[in-house]
């Protein structure tokens, strides 16, 4: 793959950020001895790419709570669906916070205290989105999840407009998209692609995705963070689909309408919701530039998966027990469909401190800030 003069600029911009973090916690004594940001909370909703285990006690076959899934993480399998961290535990770090408890886990009122992760892998803004998977948490119901710990959060803190006010201090993460297109718009056996073209399926999330957010925010939320659907043309199962393991632009295009409507209906959200502030996270944009450039970032495998079976490690998934790549630090893929712990630090640290180019119109320092 080769790299435009755009990349090639966000590949030097990007760069240079990882110089100044490494010398900024250099300077203080490592991250962990970082001024934290005023944050009380981080609330997650998404799907894999962000769960922390709340699968694991459902009739689903979406799980990720054996290894090596966990190999690298100090607590081992949990859920996760990568080898150690997922883009919000890095967040949760940078923000000074303890790594956020999985909703279905969160035993005590001081641990939503601090965040509640809602996230559901093979959820999708539609509910009949992942179907094929059974037991997954749409977003719909994961809203509702929130709201229940909201209500938590008021009976825990006594005085109603302290809990408001600790629940508008919070950022809330959102990255789900990327299940209506992978297991519903581009599943063999949902009929969705012969009833909406590309730009109208967009249409459709995004108007749903909107009514979404205004419910979170109707439960007390006012900072957030959306992410775009990533890459998804070069995942390890999508290159597998390909005898020659290339990436597939035609389902990059499905989901550039996707990724726009986001940006636009954040503006409108926005303007129309007093004292709401939207940022929107690129993160095809970073997946662009890391895939175009691998080696700037320490990767040299970009086509295949750490851990799975087949052409690309892509089109049977990471099964039970099943030996993993020994160097994963140089991969950008885990398994068929989700990126190693390496990338997802990439993407959280430009999610933190990025400029707008990647995260816009603020990035997470200040939107915390605020």
């Amino acid at each position: 793959m080769t790299m435009g003069g755009g990349c090639l600029w966000l590949t030097l911009r990007l760069l240079l950020l990882d110089v100044l973090l490494t010398v900024t916690a250099a300077g203080a004594g490592g991250g962990e001895n970082a001024a934290p940001v005023p944050v009380p909370a981080l609330f997650v909703f998404g799907d894999s790419l962000v769960d922390s285990g709340n699968n694991n006690n459902l009739a689903s076959l979406a799980k990720a709570n054996y290894l090596p899934y966990g190999i690298d993480f100090a607590g081992g399998p949990t859920g996760r669906f990568c080898n150690g961290y997922t883009i919000v535990d890095e967040l949760a770090e940078l923000l000074g916070l303890p790594l956020v408890p999985s909703y279905s886990e969160a035993s005590s009122v001081q641990q939503v205290l601090q965040g509640a992760n809602y996230a559901s892998a093979a959820a999708g803004i539609l509910d009949d989105s992942g179907g094929d998977f059974v037991g997954r948490i749409p977003f719909n119901q994961q809203i509702r999840n929130f709201e229940a710990t909201v209500a938590q959060i008021a009976g825990a803190v006594g005085a109603a407009a302290a809990a408001a006010d600790r629940v508008a201090r919070s950022i809330v993460f959102v990255g789900i998209g990327s299940n209506d297109y992978l297991n519903n718009y581009m599943a063999p056996n949902y009929d969705t692609r012969r009833r909406y073209t590309p730009q109208q399926f967009a249409d459709l999330l995004v108007r749903q995705l909107a009514a979404q957010l205004t419910r979170v925010y109707n439960a007390g939320a006012r900072k957030f963070v959306v992410s775009g659907v990533g890459a998804m043309g070069c995942i390890p199962s999508v290159r597998a689909q390909s005898l020659a393991g290339r990436c597939s632009p035609e389902v990059d295009g499905l989901i550039s309408p996707f990724n726009a409507n986001v940006r636009a209906a954040l503006d409108g959200l926005a303007a129309g919701l007093p004292g709401a502030r939207f940022t929107y996270l690129d993160n095809l944009r970073i997946f662009q530039a890391v895939l175009g450039d691998p080696a700037a970032f320490g990767f040299n495998v970009v086509d295949r998966g750490c851990c799975g079976i087949g052409r690309n490690a892509g089109q049977v998934s990471c099964l039970p027990f099943m030996p993993p790549c020994a160097d994963r630090r140089r991969y950008v893929f885990w398994d068929a469909y989700h990126p190693t712990e390496a990338v997802n630090v990439v993407i959280a640290r430009q999610a933190f401190h990025g400029g707008a180019d990647v995260v816009a119109p603020i990035n997470v320092r200040q939107l915390a800030g605020l």
